[in-house]
């Protein structure tokens, strides 16, 4: 602490009156004092006051200065205690011993608010107190050393265990592109067992109208042997015609069948293109994310290590801080817009299922339609008409020849009156009593 005396006063209001603290430190604010307290009494302002400095070796310089100015202008202690006539000017000092036991306003100040110490208490206070600040920080540096080894064991771990998972993923998905392959394999080998069911059934047609054709020539070469022969060689050959006819319209109905059906196939190859390609992309978005994620993980680890780190934090650490820090971010905001991709897929996703669903429901009512009991593609329906029973039922009527043909005639026209919801071949009839 500081002493200041002689601080101008003046009588004012029935008591002295002076300047201020805030004042005075302004006046001395070349020594850098943290306060300055004016001293008064029952009359008012003493005349004195008291210059507080810091604890610290720099505060303990700025002491010195203010003594060591007063003095070289003459207005030190000795300089205070040697004169009598002390003039208008302030006179300062630093505070010892014979201050503190002094008598009088400021001595009181100093021993309520001072506490004496020497030079050497005052080192060795400061050697102390820099001990224990170094034990303090020797100790955290321990444990932040400790803590960076206990995080760089768990980013090791995260990191093999990330690993681990990656691995495994790419194990899921090899099996997953065997399976798809294996059902697209499936899938080519019942289009193709179809399709060769239909091209039997195309060749016994043709096989049928060409035998036709044969016995039309037959007849044609007997019709110039009699008359009455040529009637019923007519009558015969009106049921050649006949029977011509709804061959060439069951091979008309199996060409129509066939066309459907190689669109159909050709349909569900597209489809199953785009929603693999789909497929596809989600799974590239997927890694992608999953390569960011890791990413993340391991700079977070980097970053933690880095920070918990012993030692000086000079400019080069800093520097590599801020650049994991800002690579980081980085980071973080391609994973915000991978997420929004992925989103965004997803929803495509799940509109092209919609639209792939109606487009398949509408196929199958479309297949329906064409579907005979002899060109089943694919779908099998309850209800469907037997040919074997109407064949059977012609047989006891007709020959085996003549029975197969009317009886392929019969199932056509019954599986188009059956398509008719008005159409009611059996009639209910009311008798009494119920």
């Amino acid at each position: 602490m500081g002493v200041l005396v002689n601080v101008p006063t003046e009588w004012k209001g029935g008591r002295q009156v002076g300047e201020s603290g805030n004042r005075l430190k302004e006046q001395l604010s070349a020594f850098c004092p943290h306060k300055v307290s004016p001293l008064w009494n029952h009359r008012g302002h003493t005349g004195n006051a008291i210059v507080e400095f810091g604890k610290d070796y720099a505060s303990f310089c700025n002491a010195f200065k203010f003594e060591n100015h007063f003095e070289a202008e003459g207005y030190g202690k000795r300089d205070w205690e040697q004169h009598k006539y002390r003039g208008p000017e302030m006179f300062g000092w630093v505070a010892r011993a014979d201050d503190h036991r002094a008598p009088g306003p400021v001595g009181e100040h100093l021993q309520k608010n001072g506490d004496l110490k020497t030079v050497a208490e005052l080192e060795n206070e400061g050697t102390r107190k820099t001990d224990k600040l170094v034990a303090n920080l020797a100790s955290a540096i321990e444990v932040k050393t400790k803590h960076a080894q206990e995080l760089e064991c768990k980013y090791n771990e995260t990191t093999t265990s990330l690993d681990k998972v990656m691995e495994e993923k790419e194990l899921v998905l090899q099996r997953y592109n065997d399976e798809i392959r294996n059902m697209q394999q499936i899938a080519r080998r019942h289009s193709q067992m179809i399709l060769n069911e239909n091209q039997k059934l195309r060749s016994e047609l043709e096989a049928k109208m060409q035998d036709l054709e044969f016995k039309s020539r037959q007849l044609d070469e007997l019709a110039v042997r009699s008359d009455s022969d040529r009637r019923n060689l007519e009558k015969e050959k009106e049921k050649n015609e006949i029977k011509a006819k709804y061959l060439k319209m069951a091979t008309s109905e199996q060409q129509k069948a066939d066309e459907n059906v190689l669109k159909l196939v050709a349909k569900h190859k597209r489809e199953k293109k785009a929603a693999l390609d789909e497929i596809i992309k989600l799974e590239q978005k997927l890694d992608a994310k999953q390569k960011l994620e890791l990413e993340i993980k391991q700079l977070q680890g980097k970053l933690e290590v880095m920070k918990h780190m012993p030692g000086e934090e000079d400019s080069e650490s800093k520097r590599k801080i801020d650049e994991l820090s800002a690579e980081l971010q980085d980071k973080y905001d391609e994973m915000d817009a991978v997420e929004a991709l992925h989103h965004t897929l997803l929803m495509k996703e799940r509109i092209s299922n919609d639209e792939l669903q109606d487009a398949r429901k509408k196929l199958i009512d479309g297949l329906r339609d064409v579907t005979t009991a002899r060109a089943t593609v694919g779908v099998k329906r309850m209800g469907d008409l037997d040919l074997k029973s109407f064949a059977k039922a012609c047989k006891g009527k007709m020959s085996e020849e003549d029975a197969e043909v009317t009886a392929s005639i019969l199932c056509s026209k019954w599986e188009e009156e059956i398509k008719n919801p008005e159409w009611h071949p059996f009639k209910v009839i009311m008798v009494e009593g119920g």
